[in-house]
């Protein structure tokens, strides 16, 4: 890994820490004090949050301040978070089906477990399929020099 991506990967798990704080207090909040019940709670929670991540790991994570949001980008973005809220509504799931009704301690654990099973993954997806195109378009204008076909950088003559 190198030291831009190392860089990214730790601002991925800043905003990763900043959203699971978030994310935990939305999902107490509607599950505790507007008694919706887990599956509602995760649902709203995950919503808002994703919403967060989405601006925050844009601008800040992949400094991407062009203005340019695609519509692939925003949906893969929707998309990988709409798969892991499903991993998070089943764990949630198979935790109420093996320890029966859960208590709020129990959801928030089980909440939990689901939040550090998606981590990596999302970091993944985030670098190479969301905003892949978006680096690589950043890289290409920064760099005034690109390489020449057959691997060979391009001389100044």
């Amino acid at each position: 890994m190198n030291g831009e991506a190392l860089s990214q990967f730790i601002k991925v798990g800043i905003v990763g820490v900043f959203n699971t704080i978030l994310s935990f207090s939305l999902f107490n909040l509607f599950l505790v004090v507007f008694d919706v019940g887990w599956f509602w709670s995760v649902a709203a929670a995950f919503a808002i949050a994703t919403f967060v991540s989405y601006l925050l790991n844009r601008r800040w994570t992949f400094r991407l301040e062009d203005g340019r949001v695609s519509a692939r980008e925003t949906a893969s973005f929707y998309a990988i978070n709409v798969a892991a809220w499903a991993v998070t509504e089943a764990t949630l799931w198979i935790s109420d089906v093996i320890w029966g009704p859960l208590t709020s301690v129990q959801a928030n654990v089980a909440y939990l477990a689901a939040s550090v099973l998606i981590l990596i993954p999302k970091f993944a997806s985030y670098r190479d399929v969301v905003f892949g195109r978006a680096i690589r378009a950043k890289a290409a204008a920064a760099d005034p020099l690109p390489a020449q076909s057959g691997g060979e950088e391009a001389s100044v003559g």
